[in-house]
């Protein structure tokens, strides 16, 4: 396998990731019957985001570099919101 085929190959992963996480959110929406964005969202938008991080980082694109370290941010926040969240129910 070539370096560049390797990195494509990564790149795929990290886009299959990233597009996963539509799909889980469809699914539990329709189980649900409500619009509702699962836990399982956004761990696949932190995976997705940091395997496409790495393709950029390694295809040396600083719009996609930014784009992709700027929505980490977000999912890594709303990850930890949640986590606060939930332990704040554990000691009420």
């Amino acid at each position: 396998m070539t370096t560049s085929t390797f990195w494509l190959a990564i790149g795929l992963l990290g886009q299959a990731l990233f597009s996963a996480r539509f799909l889980v959110q469809w699914i539990v929406s329709e189980r649900q019957g409500r619009s509702v964005i699962p836990l399982a969202f956004w761990w696949l938008s932190l995976a997705g985001g940091c395997v496409l991080l790495a393709y950029a980082v390694a295809r040396r694109d600083p719009v996609f570099i930014i784009g992709q370290a700027a929505g980490l941010v977000v999912y890594l926040r709303n990850l930890r919101m949640i986590r606060a969240e939930a332990a704040a129910k554990v000691a009420a």
